[in-house]
């Protein structure tokens, strides 16, 4: 899963970077995406492995926070960098004849610096707030990498405002981006069912179902694991325990290898160019 994410993510920038034809804001939005998903499976994937092949789980505190810093920079973004791409593809699909001056060079450049740059300050804020928490006897984080929750449940301070910290921005940066998502989804579907030839609506449709089904993969798992609070009852906790590990492989490993075949390895003008290429080689 993770050489298919790393291969995957690198021909399709080195492919978009090669190509001219494929200078155009949704490849533009698609590398981003790619250099996203390679850093985000980066910072967790490899230290699992390491401990599955040597049985060494062992972490220390400053690479802990590295790998939640990543984590938690990777994750925000790429809610804010799929309603950036959901917008550019409502403009090309609903707007056709002001795409070119809606989606200029400016407007790219803010639709990808403003998730980036937002990720980063979000995650120095929750590693401000986890360094000054107190851990004491139990080290043990329950997860497979240093998962914010499972961080917290680690601590013996008091987390009550981490907490709400956590809940607030999950509606105000996942449920809001997430609508947003939803919202130019169905505009889109919408103009796609007023075209009249079938064979262009079903080639549309085709790619844009692919598009939200990864979308709501990734936006359901990480909402369900950070929206939803944890239970005082033992049995109950272990078994969320047991779901929240089970989601979280889901948007940290299943839905960035998935990324590549989804948005770009099924489309026509990536596949034209690497035949170009083949057959010049």
């Amino acid at each position: 899963m993770y050489l298919l994410c790393i291969f995957g993510n690198l021909i399709i920038i080195v492919v978009v970077w090669a190509a001219p034809r494929l200078h155009t804001p949704m490849y533009f939005f698609l590398c981003n995406l790619s250099t996203l998903d390679m850093a985000y499976v980066s910072s967790i994937i490899p230290k699992l492995l390491d401990s599955q092949i040597t049985g060494n789980n062992r972490i220390s505190f400053t690479s802990c926070c590295t790998q939640l810093f990543m984590s938690v920079v990777c994750l925000t973004t790429e809610f804010l960098l799929l309603s950036s791409m959901a917008f550019d593809r409502y403009v090309a699909i609903c707007v056709p004849l002001k795409y070119p001056i809606i989606m200029n060079k400016n407007a790219c450049i803010i639709l990808s610096i403003t998730p980036w740059t937002f990720g980063t300050f979000n995650s120095l804020l929750y590693i401000f707030l986890i360094s000054n928490l107190s851990f004491c006897n139990s080290k043990d984080i329950s997860h497979f990498y240093c998962e914010t929750k499972a961080v917290l449940r680690a601590s013996c301070s008091d987390i009550k405002h981490v907490n709400i910290v956590i809940v607030s921005e999950g509606f105000a940066i996942g449920f809001i981006a997430f609508g947003m998502i939803l919202t130019s989804y169905v505009f889109i579907i919408s103009s796609i069912l007023k075209i009249k030839t079938s064979s262009r609506r079903l080639k549309i449709f085709s790619s844009c179902s692919s598009h939200l089904t990864v979308v709501l993969l990734f936006c359901g798992s990480s909402l369900s694991v950070y929206m939803n609070p944890d239970s005082e009852d033992s049995t109950e906790l272990d078994i969320m325990l047991s779901l929240d590990m089970m989601l979280s492989l889901l948007y940290v490993a299943v839905v960035p290898a998935l990324n590549p075949l989804v948005y770009s390895l099924r489309n026509k003008d990536v596949l034209d160019v690497l035949r170009i290429h083949k057959v010049i080689s």
